[in-house]
């Protein structure tokens, strides 16, 4: 679908421009847009190194493991059907500890390994359990207190204080995963026979 929607943007585009008389225009866009990105991509390469040696040593310092231990009595409430000393739970309060810390690309694999896990628990091997769809819905709305990537994005921009959006970060993942969270027990209330939204 995605792609369908970007080679609708590109046609509207050339279609556009072809209409104005101005076709080169296309191939200005593109050249000026290549040239942007090599240039994002390549003043974002100090700052993400930056960042993910800090979070790296914080992860080597246990800092991990101490979210990991704050996060286990939320976990519990949050997941009733997962047994505390299930492999499906270390999975998820890892996947949701490296989310705190922005560490995307540790995320990725531990959420991974986490669906798995939930999937053998899953007595319904062709529908997603509500621990799937609630981790789902937890990681999709991912309370961050260290946004990395766009601390690197405004610092590549040449911001005055790239590091001004963590607080309002904080809020605003805080608000998306507590509605996420509300909607999610919601749905499963009406899906039991409560009241329907």
């Amino acid at each position: 679908m995605i792609n369908i929607i970007w080679f609708a943007m590109l046609a509207c585009g050339i279609i556009a421009a072809a209409a104005q008389g101005d076709i080169q225009a296309v191939t200005r866009a593109t050249i000026s847009g290549a040239e942007e990105a090599v240039r994002i991509a390549f003043s974002l390469i100090g700052v993400i190194a930056f960042w993910s040696g800090l979070i790296k040593i914080a992860e080597d310092a246990g800092l991990m493991q101490l979210l990991a231990r704050l996060i286990r009595p939320v976990a519990k409430a949050v997941f009733p059907e997962v047994p505390p000393d299930h492999p499906a739970m270390g999975a998820l309060i890892l996947s949701m500890s490296a989310n705190l810390i922005g560490l995307g690309n540790a995320c990725t694999p531990l959420g991974i390994k986490a669906m798995e896990e939930l999937q053998k628990l899953n007595p319904h091997k062709d529908t997603a359990s509500n621990s799937m769809c609630t981790f789902a819905a937890i990681t999709a709305s991912s309370l961050t207190l260290i946004p990395t990537t766009v601390i690197a994005l405004r610092a590549a921009a040449n911001s005055q204080d790239p590091t001004t959006v963590v607080g309002t970060t904080i809020a605003a993942t805080a608000a998306s995963t507590a509605a996420a969270v509300l909607a999610d027990y919601l749905l499963r209330k009406a899906g039991k026979g409560g009241p329907k939204l």
